[in-house]
């Protein structure tokens, strides 16, 4: 009897396409912090139910986020640079800006009094409710805010426990994130107080500096951490590049579209001292800008189809609705 030659294995691709691969490691980051919060909610359920509550609450609030902007943007450049897809620290560091993003967040529910995140109650409301129920001592409000504040600094902590094992260069870069987002945020807020701010995202065109509390953190730092965690230094100036005018692009769309940066005195600039010419313009200058970003991709020593990734990225980016 003839022996049958054995069918051949089937062989993944060497290269699997960017979307895919970018979508198998966003499912990993889902996983790690469901895990997280799941060991801290086992740890803490026995040792204090109270602070087993609050764990709850932040795990409720990030699980009802579905965009994951920082981490998409932070593991497209990771994998761009030829990082390591099986690697966990790429896991870590995504779910670390996920949890900073969420720190940011409530605490800027908190100062703008905001009612909804992500479709349910913020944090500081559905707290000051919980305490108007059971009739507790104090202010609800005043114990609603202080509650997500303290959210807050959970999600921090523990954004800080997953960047820890870090190598040194992408720890230093989140570090920086961390500082600059802070401070930032804080001349944001002074600026505004002081009735100082633009709405106009002008200078984001000419050259953002440190003062800007949106996407510049958002883009430029997890694009540097990637290429820092990829260990590709070579990469640090290209993205660089690649950030800043999609970055002005972004916030001329949000302009436009009246994104959440932007209130009524916006609006007002938009329909009362802008003409449509200008708006003409502005659009243009926004294609440009795309354009640039566009052009840095398709230079950049990147894996091969995320030139064409990245171009793709920062086409979507410029298009948002807000």
């Amino acid at each position: 009897m003839t022996k049958q030659p054995p069918l051949p294995r089937s062989v993944a691709p060497r290269n699997p396409c960017p979307q895919r691969q970018r979508a198998e490691l966003l499912d990993r980051v889902e996983e790690r912090l469901r895990g997280l919060f799941q060991e801290e909610h086992r740890l803490w359920r026995t040792a204090d139910a109270r602070g087993a509550g609050l764990i709850e609450s932040l795990a409720e609030l990030v699980g009802a986020g579905s965009d994951r902007v920082r981490p998409v943007i932070f593991l497209t450049g990771y994998l761009a640079a030829g990082g390591d897809p099986e690697a966990p620290e790429p896991i870590d560091a995504a779910a670390a800006l996920e949890l900073l993003d969420t720190c940011t967040l409530i605490r800027g529910d908190v100062r703008d009094n905001a009612a909804l995140r992500n479709g349910i109650p913020t944090l500081h409301i559905s707290r000051a409710a919980e305490h108007e129920r059971g009739g507790w001592a104090g202010e609800p409000r005043r114990f609603g805010d202080s509650s997500a504040t303290l959210a807050g600094d959970l999600a921090l902590a523990l954004a800080d426990r997953l960047a820890c094992g870090l190598p040194d260069e992408p720890r230093r870069i989140w570090d920086e994130l961390r500082l600059e987002r802070t401070i930032g945020s804080y001349a944001h807020e002074a600026a505004t107080a002081e009735y100082l701010d633009d709405p106009w995202p002008g200078r984001c065109v000419s050259g953002c500096d440190r003062g800007c509390t949106a996407g510049w953190y958002c883009l430029r730092h997890p694009l540097r951490m990637a290429a820092a965690l990829a260990a590709r230094p070579d990469l640090d100036a290209s993205y660089d590049a690649y950030a800043r005018p999609l970055h002005a692009a972004w916030r001329l769309r949000g302009f436009l579209d009246g994104g959440p940066e932007y209130a009524w005195d916006a609006q007002l600039l938009r329909e009362i001292l802008v003409a449509p010419e200008e708006l003409d313009d502005t659009e243009r200058v926004i294609g440009e800008l795309v354009e640039r970003s566009c052009r840095t991709a398709a230079t950049s020593p990147l894996a091969s189809g995320w030139h064409e990734e990245l171009a793709t990225f920062a086409t979507r980016v410029a298009a948002l609705d807000g």
